[in-house]
């Protein structure tokens, strides 16, 4: 069943269609949330057992260029490009002089005058935007968010149905190969979001269809799936991944979202790091895990208490298909210690909660 949207459209929205996806807006995006014959425990399933491909092409993408690109990069955002070597890619974030995070994003260090950006869907214009007003002569920010699609290969399964397709495969977690597939230019990065071994595709905008049908069929053997975001909210729920607008946003700092590991702290500057050092020193909130103890799934915006005070609120909630119980994640007071019993407001019913470190499920993103 679809349920029509007014927002853009990926390339591969006639074969969602075609398969009966349910569709709705995401980031401004017509994607599809879930497929028939089992639904998000369905495809969430396939992943961490066998493999299932995504279409994420309301990703953002966008260049920057020039000489001393990558120098400007790593001063207004927040991880240290200069950590990795060309064909590595690296997690980081864009704020605001507040320390509030704009968006958060994957940069693709091609060499010291190319990099390739890829934000969320409905913030990369105004990443876009500030990198654009901040660049130097010499220095030029393209946004190409429709010049290429993007397809998420993840799952144990994952380097057998790139091979079959003959694909690149086996090289390092968050790096990348440029390859040619059938005479179509595509990148292939050890990324994804699930907590699974895999890899994102990124090919030529009309190029997609033709490696999403390959995919397809090439997984077919090993019973894999096609997911939809629903899946891919649970699955990155369970690895504690942040959602910018849920858990990371401009009132949530990579302080507060305990994202300061992509934050290069020893840089001279970056976007909002006087305020962001500032708060690192004496933090009042902080995003912890909570996995429910009984009964209940915790939603955003629930309330969160300890010995009938209010210490925070959920901004991610789930079931977990893995753990078969609800998991979230929230913004609690620092008092509040690892292991402590909490309640959660759940549409008028307190539910017990343990206070977790995530992830919630076991790691399996970084096997070589």
């Amino acid at each position: 069943m679809t349920t029509p949207t007014s927002g853009k459209t990926s390339p591969l929205h006639d074969r969602h269609t075609a398969l009966g996806a349910k569709m709705a807006d995401f980031g401004g995006w017509d994607m599809p949330i879930e497929y028939p014959g089992g639904g998000v425990v369905a495809e969430h399933t396939a992943v961490r057992e066998r493999v299932g491909i995504f279409d994420v092409s309301h990703l953002g993408k966008a260049s920057v260029t020039g000489p001393g690109a990558a120098d400007f990069v790593n001063a207004c955002l927040t991880n240290d490009v200069r950590r990795i070597q060309p064909g590595s890619a690296q997690y980081t974030l864009c704020c605001d002089e507040s320390g509030g995070v704009v968006d958060d994003l994957i940069v693709y260090l091609k060499s010291d005058e190319e990099l390739f950006l890829i934000p969320n869907a409905a913030n990369t214009a105004e990443v876009v935007r500030r990198l654009q007003a901040a660049a130097p002569d010499g220095i030029e920010v393209t946004n190409q968010h429709e010049d290429y699609g993007v397809i998420a290969v993840q799952g144990s399964r994952s380097d057998e149905v790139l091979e079959t397709l003959g694909l690149p495969t086996g090289h390092d977690y968050m790096s990348f190969v440029e390859a040619d597939w059938q005479g179509r230019p595509v990148i292939v990065c050890r990324t994804g979001y699930t907590g699974e071994r895999g890899y994102e595709i990124v090919p030529r905008w009309h190029d997609t269809p033709a490696v999403w049908d390959a995919l397809v069929e090439a997984m077919a053997p090993f019973d894999g799936k096609p997911c939809g975001l629903g899946a891919r909210d649970t699955l990155r729920t369970e690895m504690g991944y942040p959602l910018h607008g849920q858990d990371l946003s401009l009132d949530i700092s990579p302080v507060e979202a305990r994202a300061g590991w992509a934050v290069g702290w020893k840089k001279e500057s970056f976007w909002g790091k006087e305020a962001l050092v500032a708060q690192k020193a004496a933090p009042t909130r902080l995003i912890r895990g909570l996995r429910v103890d009984g009964r209940g799934i915790p939603r955003p915006h629930c309330a969160v208490s300890a010995d009938g005070a209010n210490v925070g609120e959920v901004t991610s909630g789930t079931f977990s298909p893995t753990l078969k119980q609800g998991i979230a994640l929230a913004l609690l007071a620092p008092s509040v210690a690892d292991g402590a019993t909490v309640e959660i407001d759940v549409r008028g019913r307190a539910v017990a909660a343990t206070v977790v470190k995530p992830p919630f499920v076991q790691v399996q993103v970084r096997q070589p």
